[in-house]
């Protein structure tokens, strides 16, 4: 029987196919005892799950590369960790040995007591970890019930129909030949949502009474532009799903033409489009795409996955295969952003920080740890002398920051020059806009800084004081709110006044939908990953900048975001 279940856009696209129904990971397996006898090939079968489930954690590590590398690298590093948790596995092989509980009903008893620890925490970070430790659970118990040698039943064509799901299962999904996945919870804003959007897969989040509905096997399109999920679509849906395949695929057609073509508006007005980037493959694709530079290149991928700390020639090293990658387009290398949900093997950041997103990570780290800057300092300002480069730190919250950071950077130009090696003749120094009290600040680093990019995923949960991965707050969690787009105002117009480049490099200048309010509220240089650059691009072509900028008072007297929703609507 033909139903319609409306959800929220996370990711956009159609598709269709067969349903594949996942359910909640918690485990409702019955209490099984063993007797003595048994436990030496329990504790065996159990410790090969594990181990399977580490291998296959490993595996898909080792199948990423570019962006897929950092979004969903982090989250396979957190599961590892919790499945390399001694009291984790401690507990399990006292449950078994001592206990005589069966693995099944060990791994769920195990599960309760930590899941309960978490949920105790005051911490929502730490509660939210709960989820975490699912996946992982759920992973080790599929891992106890699959034989050797067998294949996991393929996906090919299917519409993954779940409660929630994480970024590390998304990507392998896709590689096994998903073609879209709609849950019952979620946010577009989660780091699920990003990562889909970069593959471009469609997501459908948040749809009520999702489970109840759908059952394995069910035909289902899957509209994720429109917000809609059809169940045993009728000869009107499929009609509409192909004719909305071939819109969309005169869509793509369209944007491939744009790969050449000046980002410019309608008006004549020039806007610079900058590639977000961490890989070689990220920096050739922004180069293939046209992007006038690298606004942002990550470094903590030289820091993740590995148990020593990065040497200043590694650096280098990979420093210059992206200037030289970029071809006399400028590079801007952000510093150290580890802390918050990034954490290194090596300690170097804190892994059990009481309030994470509020602690030592960004800049702060990097003071903390003088002589481990420097080293990044150096290899920035030797990768100078092949191109232009700018460098970007992240986390700044007030002058004394960057006034450490000028000092530490004229150290290090010296110490080169010293030891004959070729710096550049400019490495501009920039900083990133994510804490409100620099935002509302720049004339205390005006002297300090020779260009700002603003970072809207913090600054805007920040501003907000809303997690931006917390469900229940994914209404409250949005760009679009008056006070952010006031505040973003206000950053532009400073830049303008006193002659600095002002850049948006967050999931905010990725969202075509958001180029009308950035452009009028003033913004001309947009960085973004590269998969959304020429959506991007056109978005900004079809725009009119002087009628845009005409209307930002009207835009900057709204009130709520529905007024900003009606604004765009009249665009």
């Amino acid at each position: 029987m033909r139903r319609a279940l409306r959800g929220v856009s996370a990711s956009r696209g159609i598709a269709l196919g067969r349903a594949r129904v996942l359910q909640p990971r918690a485990l409702s397996v019955e209490e099984s005892r063993i007797g003595a006898d048994e436990v030496p090939a329990e504790l065996a079968r159990l410790r090969a799950a594990l181990d399977a489930t580490r291998a296959e954690l490993r595996a898909l590590r080792e199948r990423l590369h570019g962006a897929l590398a950092h979004e969903v690298g982090e989250f396979i590093d957190l599961h590892t960790m919790i499945l390399d948790d001694p009291e984790l596995l401690q507990g399990l092989e006292d449950l078994v040995r001592t206990g005589r509980y069966g693995a099944d009903y060990a791994l769920r008893l195990q599960r309760d007591r930590l899941a309960a620890v978490f949920e105790g925490m005051d911490d929502d970070y730490f509660r939210s970890r709960v989820e975490d430790l699912d996946h992982v659970i759920g992973r080790v118990h599929a891992a106890l019930h699959r034989r050797e040698g067998e294949e996991i039943a393929g996906l090919a064509g299917e519409i993954l129909v779940c409660e929630s799901v994480a970024p590390a299962e998304l990507a392998a999904w896709q590689a096994r030949g998903v073609v879209g996945v709609a849950t019952s919870t979620g946010s577009p804003l989660s780091h699920s949502a990003i990562l889909a959007r970069s593959l471009h897969l469609p997501l459908l989040v948040n749809v009520p009474e999702l489970l109840a509905h759908a059952n394995d096997g069910d035909a289902l399109i899957l509209d994720a532009s429109l917000g809609e999920l059809v169940l045993d679509p009728g000869p009107t849906d499929l009609k509409r799903y192909h004719a909305r395949q071939a819109e969309i695929g005169r869509e793509r057609a369209e944007l491939a033409r744009l790969r050449r073509q000046p980002t410019r508006t309608r008006d004549g007005v020039d806007i610079r489009l900058y590639a977000n980037a961490e890989s070689r493959e990220d920096v050739a694709e922004a180069h293939g795409l046209g992007a006038d530079g690298v606004g942002l290149y990550r470094t903590e991928f030289l820091f993740l996955q590995r148990n020593e700390l990065p040497t200043e020639e590694e650096q280098f090293l990979a420093y210059r295969d992206l200037v030289l990658g970029m071809a006399g387009r400028v590079a801007t290398i952000r510093t150290l952003d580890l802390g918050a949900d990034k954490a290194d093997r090596t300690g170097l950041a804190l892994r059990s920080e009481p309030n994470p997103a509020l602690g030592l990570r960004g800049v702060r780290l990097s003071l903390a740890h003088p002589a481990l800057f420097t080293t990044q300092l150096r290899a920035i300002l030797r990768t100078s002398a092949y191109g232009p480069v700018r460098i970007l730190v992240p986390m700044v919250s007030g002058r004394e920051e960057m006034l450490k950071v000028c000092e530490l950077l004229e150290q290090a130009r010296a110490q080169l020059r010293t030891e004959g090696h070729q710096v550049g003749p400019v490495a501009e120094l920039g900083a990133m806009i994510e804490v409100p009290a620099v935002a509302l600040g720049l004339g205390d680093i005006v002297d300090l800084v020779d260009f700002v990019s603003v970072g809207t995923n913090d600054l805007v949960q920040y501003l907000l004081a809303t997690d931006r991965n917390h469900e229940a707050l994914a209404e409250l969690y949005s760009p679009r709110h008056p006070a952010v787009l006031r505040l973003l105002a206000e950053i532009f117009a400073f830049g303008r006044r006193n002659g600095i480049p002002v850049a948006v490099c967050g999931e905010m200048a990725a969202d075509a939908a958001n180029v009308p309010l950035l452009l009028a509220l003033g913004l001309r240089d947009f960085s973004l990953h590269p998969s959304t650059l020429l959506e991007v691009r056109k978005a900004i072509r079809d725009a009119d900048h002087a009628s845009l900028r005409r209307r930002a008072t009207t835009l900057l007297r709204c009130h709520d975001r529905a007024a900003i929703e009606r604004w765009l609507d009249r665009c």
